[in-house]
């Protein structure tokens, strides 16, 4: 079931806490990751664009007084030596085109013509703009024409950067991973031993240790666990040792009844009495429900289990009909298990006259066992209040049916001592359906295993 989301909380945040640390860290790290990317990568673009204006200004300078000193004849024989990554010479007159575009082709064909001088004025124009390449022309001594063609481009890219950035994005997503695991796997694992946490105190109990706060909180979880399990159990022996003592004076009521001459007064007190002595019963029997989880857990037929429980009842003459199909054997405390289904037959066949058993596979490795009949139902809004013990339903679930609201209360908790889930639903058309969501407790115990 998914919780709502706090007031005022913005829906973008992920639910889960992992999830948010995993947004948090991995956000940051990467902002800091790019700043740090981006001041390295503008210093390298600074230095580059420096470097390239302070080469092509030495270079330029010295290219055209070696060509100005030459022989016209040899001036193409050094043009090969003199080429660079980004610019190049050439002897003539050039190609024609438009004004500078950029302020780099500005600045740089500025610089060439405050390097050459008055000597050599040069004119410049763009020749591309994709890519950007532009030229100065300018002549020689002996009035041969000249032309320098750039085309502006930083020191590019080494191809092993993507692959560096790629490596570090995985090292940062790895190391995001395990820190938020770190954190969040010690709060999972309190949730799961909260999820098995159970009044009898027979849940699986934390292994104190780690860091500092973990070990903390798992030592208060634990202890809580024990308080729990001590408020639970002086509670129950106190309903048992009620129940069991009103049983005497009880009995020697009903004795002195009997001895009473025939009358309705006499009827209505044993009736009473009949009445108490069920309820002290189910008391007793709700007292003994909680420490059920005490019975061996023992591998049965789960499908001859069921036909047999049918059978006994169908021997002593109440309807109960019996469907579906399970194969496999089922890890369980039968005992409890029989009671659980027992107090649902009952129940159903008291309200309804007859009762449905059928049973089936869950698909994630269990059983569910549906108990159904076609009597009142239960009203929607006390369908999660009716496993209360002395819960009872004012309209026709009641005493005067012989209700003492603890069947389900009786149930439910020993549906819990089996690690079994029971809900109740009304079904279309009227009556009620108890679903018993049943396991095996071997598989439980291998599932709760890892990680403890």
């Amino acid at each position: 079931m998914n919780a709502p989301r706090p007031r005022g909380e913005s829906r973008w945040l992920p639910k889960s806490i992992a999830s948010r640390l995993y947004l948090i860290l991995f956000s940051g790290l990467l902002l800091a990751h790019g700043l740090s990317f981006g001041l390295l990568f503008y210093e390298r673009y600074e230095s580059a664009t420096s470097m390239l204006m302070s080469n092509l200004e030495q270079d330029v300078v010295v290219a055209v007084n070696l060509l100005d000193h030459l022989p016209a004849q040899e001036r193409a024989h050094w043009l090969p030596m003199l080429r660079r990554r980004t610019f190049h010479y050439l002897l003539g007159p050039g190609e024609t085109g438009g004004p500078l575009v950029s302020d780099t082709s500005r600045d740089m064909a500025g610089m060439i013509a405050s390097a050459l001088g008055p000597k050599h004025p040069v004119i410049a124009n763009v020749v591309s703009t994709d890519p950007e390449r532009f030229q100065v022309h300018l002549r020689l001594s002996d009035g041969s024409p000249m032309t320098i063609e750039v085309q502006p481009s930083v020191m590019p890219l080494a191809r092993w950067l993507p692959y560096v950035l790629v490596t570090q994005l995985g090292l940062l997503l790895l190391c995001t991973w395990a820190v938020v695991r770190l954190a969040t796997r010690p709060l999972q694992r309190l949730a799961e031993a909260a999820d098995t946490l159970r009044p009898s105190g027979d849940g699986e109990r934390l292994r104190e240790g780690g860091p500092t706060e973990v070990a903390h909180a798992v030592a208060a979880f634990n202890a809580m666990q024990d308080r729990i399990a001590q408020y639970t159990q002086e509670r129950v022996q106190i309903l048992a040792a009620i129940s069991h003592d009103l049983q005497t004076p009880i009995t020697r009521m009903q004795l002195r009844a009997e001895a009473m001459a025939e009358s309705p007064e006499r009827d209505k007190m044993a009736e009473d009495l009949g009445q108490m002595q069920h309820l002290v019963r189910e008391g007793i029997a709700y007292a003994r429900s909680a420490h059920a989880a005490s019975e061996p857990p023992l591998r049965i037929d789960l499908a001859a289990f069921l036909d047999s429980l049918v059978y006994d009842y169908l021997d002593t003459g109440r309807q109960v009909a019996f469907s579906g199909r399970y194969d496999g054997a089922m890890t369980t405390r039968p005992h409890a298990l029989r009671r659980v289904l027992a107090n649902l037959l009952d129940n159903a066949i008291k309200y309804a006259g007859a009762a449905e058993l059928e049973v089936g596979d869950d698909g994630q490795g269990g059983a569910r066992i549906s108990v159904r009949d076609r009597g009142p139902g239960i009203p929607e809004e006390e369908l999660g209040q009716v496993f209360q013990p002395f819960y009872r339903l004012e309209a026709s679930r009641n005493r005067d049916t012989g209700g003492t609201g603890l069947g389900l209360a009786i149930a439910q908790q020993l549906a819990d001592s089996i690690g079994a889930a029971l809900t109740l639903r009304n079904r279309e058309g009227g009556g009620l359906e108890a679903i018993v969501e049943l396991r095996s407790l071997a598989a439980q115990t291998d599932a709760a295993a890892p990680g403890r």
